[in-house]
């Protein structure tokens, strides 16, 4: 049997950055699959530049759901209870994303605590494509 580790984290802590491998062709097509989210956009080069665009650019909530991986570790001790993302930046293929988050506070609630944090995920450049904020409740003991 093992025991976890209490969660305490304070206003100002930072979760550990993750920096992912680049983005490929097939991530992106793996993702339109998975979403149904079949924009030529992100998988055609040619649609792509039709619409104006460098290249194919990934799906805005897969650049999301990288930035929900910052909470995986901690998924024995809550969830998610919510997230919103604003998208400010293009990832084209080959993009680097390192994603990170800081607590911004804590309050309790009924089933514990939740916890606020600012996420963000930079691209290799160090531009930030998409911030935002999510609510995690660490479950009372």
């Amino acid at each position: 049997m093992t025991t976890k580790a209490p969660i305490s984290w304070k206003p100002g802590d930072e979760l550990p950055s993750i920096t992912l491998p680049p983005v490929t062709r097939l991530d992106l097509i793996k993702y339109a699959g998975a979403s149904g989210d079949f924009n030529p956009i992100h998988t055609i080069d040619e649609e792509a530049a039709r619409a104006g665009l460098p290249g194919v650019i990934a799906h805005g909530m897969l650049t999301m759901a990288v930035m929900g991986r910052l909470f995986s570790p901690y998924l024995e001790h809550g969830f998610i209870k919510g997230f919103q993302t604003r998208f400010t930046g293009m990832v084209l293929v080959g993009d680097v994303l390192t994603v990170g988050g800081k607590v911004l506070g804590v309050e309790s609630a009924e089933q514990g605590d939740l916890y606020s944090f600012d996420v963000f995920a930079r691209n290799q450049k160090g531009e930030t494509v998409a911030s935002g904020k999510v609510e995690f409740l660490v479950y009372r003991d």
